[in-house]
């Protein structure tokens, strides 16, 4: 099925719904690259005008990608819940943009709705929206999650502490893990990439931060990136896992050359719970995504990368997650050229995720090669922790050593959150408190006042 629309004087025809939204697409540079994008401004305006006008229901009878050759398809198809969706199936996709920006569309009423909306949808009506607009409705959604602590909350803004090294060095690990905690940083997660990939020292590194959450009684979970496959392995080993991670992405073949599947991913999730390491809830699994992999794999069946980014939470919504973080500017300029695309892409994965139901969190980035700098980081961040972000990227000094890209630090944290008035995780608040690290407005206190854990972290680094 054909589309067409008139921009003045000119007339446009798009071939198909997969060309119609890639055409509608915010300049990117990855869409350019694919060969997919609008070659004008005009053209990318016919396409919005085209696709304000096509009902949602089209969305659930036209596949992007094939039914019988993707699981991700199968999956957003036959997981779809008809009744949720059914307040706006008599809508087009302009006329859901209005109803979501409407009070109609409360924290309540798009709760319901999540189950019933297709990232096809979101990523469509996404697409019709200022950046404004994409802020507005994100604001409304709240999505709470609990492992150890409570995320999520409205005026809440979370921290995964990320203690990266480029040797996995125990010292400099525990060296940065200090300096975020006495920053009031880690309540998302202390997450680590690890250097290496063999599952012993991946085992080594779940005991140093499960000995280091456990002794000092911190109320959030811990978590070592690596791939599933070997966190499996770590369970089978005893090791202390509290959430599996795993980078995801829209298409089957995508996922492929990530080495997972759906299967696996079962397979992954009902391990995690099995070890029932959770004391407030079962949230158990931490999936990443970004703009742009499945161009990278050759996996993109000629889709944009925006649309296929959303096909993401597709996989990532049939876990329950405790954190879904888009690593926004990370892959590079070929597929985010600067600051100004990075910006966008962010608040985009942000409103989407958020409208299917995930517990979206941002790594606020860029690579040293893109046109980006930190003002772009500093205004990103703070657009997005106004639109109701679950959490942000804490890395010491902003300057990740290991994977040697750019995010944001304690410091951008502690900032956002005092500009914003945004609090931590209650349980972690609470913790904060009783270690002398903050006050009871939760305000940093002087260094000298933690001392039982500076003395502690400081034993386990060299003299």
């Amino acid at each position: 099925m054909s589309y067409h629309a008139r921009v003045g004087l000119l007339s446009f025809a798009f071939d198909d719904l997969r060309t119609l939204l890639a055409r509608a697409s915010p300049l990117r540079s990855g869409d350019q690259l694919a060969g997919v994008a609008a070659g004008t401004a005009a053209e990318r305006v016919a396409a919005c005008l085209a696709l304000a006008d096509v009902p949602l229901q089209r969305f659930l009878q036209q596949a992007l990608v094939p039914y019988e050759t993707d699981e991700v398809t199968r999956l957003i198809h036959d997981t779809h819940d008809e009744a949720a969706f059914a307040p706006v199936a008599h809508l087009t996709v302009g006329a859901l943009r209005d109803w979501l920006l409407s009070d109609a569309a409360d924290s309540a009423a798009l709760a319901a709705l999540a189950p019933g909306l297709t990232p096809e949808m979101v990523a469509a009506v996404s697409k019709l929206m200022r950046n404004q607009d994409l802020m507005a409705v994100a604001k409304k959604v709240n999505v709470v999650t609990r492992f150890r602590n409570t995320l999520g909350l409205p005026g809440n803004l979370a921290v995964r502490l990320q203690p990266n090294h480029p040797t996995d060095s125990p010292a400099g690990i525990v060296a940065s893990i200090l300096d975020g905690l006495m920053y009031g940083a880690g309540d998302a997660v202390i997450g680590i990439n690890p250097a290496a990939d063999s599952v012993p020292a991946l085992v080594s590194l779940l005991r140093l931060l499960d000995d280091i959450v456990q002794q000092h009684g911190v109320p959030t979970q811990t978590c070592v990136l690596t791939h599933v496959t070997n966190t499996l392995q770590a369970i089978e080993q005893g090791a202390p896992v509290d959430l599996v991670f795993q980078s995801v992405a829209g298409t089957e073949g995508t996922n492929r050359s990530f080495g997972v599947s759906l299967a696996l991913l079962d397979e992954a999730h009902a391990a995690a719970l099995s070890l029932q390491r959770g004391t407030l809830g079962s949230h158990c699994m931490y999936f990443e995504t970004g703009q742009g992999s499945a161009l990278s794999a050759g996996a993109h069946h000629g889709v944009d990368q925006q649309t296929l980014e959303a096909r993401a939470y597709a996989v990532a919504r049939r876990y329950k997650p405790l954190l879904v973080n888009t690593v926004v500017g990370f892959i590079g300029p070929e597929y985010l050229f600067d600051g100004k695309q990075i910006v966008r892409a962010g608040l985009e994965d942000h409103f989407c995720g958020k409208l299917l139901g995930l517990p979206m969190g941002c790594d606020v980035c860029y690579t040293n090669h893109a046109e980006a700098d930190q003002d772009d980081m500093d205004n990103l961040l703070v657009l997005l922790a106004a639109s109701g972000l679950n959490f942000v990227m804490g890395v010491p000094g902003a300057d990740d050593v290991m994977l040697n890209y750019q995010s944001t630090s304690f410091h951008d944290a502690l900032f956002v959150r005092r500009l914003l008035g945004l609090k931590r995780a209650p349980e972690f608040e609470a913790w904060l408190q009783r270690m002398g690290i903050t006050d009871t407005q939760g305000s940093l206190l002087p260094p000298g006042s933690a001392t039982a854990l500076q003395g502690s972290l400081q034993g386990r680094l060299p003299p």
